[in-house]
């Protein structure tokens, strides 16, 4: 499955923003992307929604029709016109989890300008809460940014709340467009300070493929890294790094409590970070058929975003950060995924908590998953 351009986050931002309806139990592997992202936590949240003549409580039916998003993309000095994308990214932790591998956890849903910049339509967008991310064309002359009341931010938290509701069209805030900074820094191992090579620094986590690896930012030999193309404001950034724990900027687990980077317009900051090994999980995965390529992947329990992934076959070995509680599927099987322990969806998930000492979460594919009786 060859992977779609718009998976090169910080590095390239001129993405094609797509509506994949695909379910959350589609098999691993066969899900394409459809939009960029990033992430932090803050108070204070704006929300635009759409007006409608029906209150959706109390109501004994739900109406799944799709709705629709306007927004414009201007320079926010000029006024002028901005090419881009914009994507839809759901405020519910559910949704989040529907990411699969080669994907970047930004959504489903979105829509890019024309040629000349400007106005932007997202169709075919499923009733729901969502945060507003926006990606420019050109990062060299302009930042990605999650779009607030009155300008960008870079915590997913601090910007507007779109609702959108069945058969309606939300307009949301204008996209006003700032120039990029850029972040450098070194990432090390904590035990004895050697780089870390071939890790990931991202505004946002995603789910690699075995085979296309270009996400964003790689760390070279001596674990160094540039990350271009943000908006100059403050981000949490999402560090990986081979046989370590993922961590948050400030080494924790959870974005919300992460330390942000304050990027600046046209200047350059300085975030090094070390990686621990973590703690280890682990376990056996009973299968009938193992596909080609078959991970584990970890969710914030509380938050729903990305926080370790793993390549297996009859069994795995995941490293995660201690202090967190997790969610994890196994993406094993040419039917659809299964959540710990047995579970045919996320809301039947059994959360894992991750302390200082080893795991063992054991998979078994061979019969049916567990449906919660209601």
């Amino acid at each position: 499955m060859p992977r779609s351009p718009r998976h090169a986050i910080p590095l390239t931002v001129a993405l094609l923003v797509v509506s994949l309806p695909l379910p959350a139990a589609a098999s691993p592997g066969l899900a394409q992307s459809a939009a960029p992202r990033a992430t932090a936590a803050a108070p204070s949240t704006s929300t635009f929604a759409a007006t409608s003549h029906r209150e959706e409580a109390g109501r004994s039916t739900v109406d799944t029709t799709a709705g629709e998003v306007r927004t414009t993309l201007r320079d926010r000095a000029t006024g002028a016109a901005v090419r881009g994308c914009v994507s839809l990214v759901p405020v519910d932790r559910d949704l989040l989890t529907v990411v699969y591998q080669g994907e970047a956890q930004d959504g489903r849903h979105g829509g890019c300008t024309g040629v000349d910049g400007g106005d932007v339509l997202a169709s075919n967008v499923p009733p729901g809460r969502y945060h507003l991310l926006a990606e420019p064309y050109d990062n060299t002359q302009y930042g990605m940014q999650w779009v607030g009341r009155h300008g960008g931010t870079g915590q997913r938290e601090r910007g507007v709340t779109i609702r959108v509701r069945p058969g309606k069209t939300v307009t949301a805030p204008t996209v006003r467009f700032d120039p990029p900074g850029t972040v450098t820094g070194r990432v090390t191992r904590a035990a004895d300070g050697t780089p870390v090579y071939f890790g990931y620094v991202l505004p946002l986590p995603v789910v690699p493929h075995p085979k296309y690896s270009d996400y964003g930012v790689i760390t070279d030999d001596d674990g160094r890294y540039t990350l271009t193309g943000l908006g100059p404001y403050r981000w949490p950034l999402y560090y990986t790094g081979p046989g370590l724990a993922s961590q948050w900027s400030g080494g924790v687990a959870d974005r919300r409590k992460a330390d942000t980077v304050r990027v600046r317009s046209g200047t350059s900051v300085t975030s090094n970070q070390t990686l621990v090994a973590g703690t280890v999980v682990s376990g056996t995965i009973a299968v009938d058929e193992m596909p080609n390529y078959s991970q584990v992947i970890a969710f914030h329990a509380r938050t729903g975003d990305v926080t370790g992934v793993v390549d297996v076959g009859a069994d795995y070995t995941l490293r995660l950060l201690p202090g967190q509680r997790v969610l994890l599927r196994c993406d094993c099987a040419h039917a659809p995924s299964r959540w710990f322990p047995n579970a045919a969806d996320v809301a039947g998930a059994q959360p894992v908590r991750i302390r200082r000492t080893p795991v063992t979460a054991d998979f078994d594919l061979t019969g049916p998953a567990t449906v919660p009786t209601p």
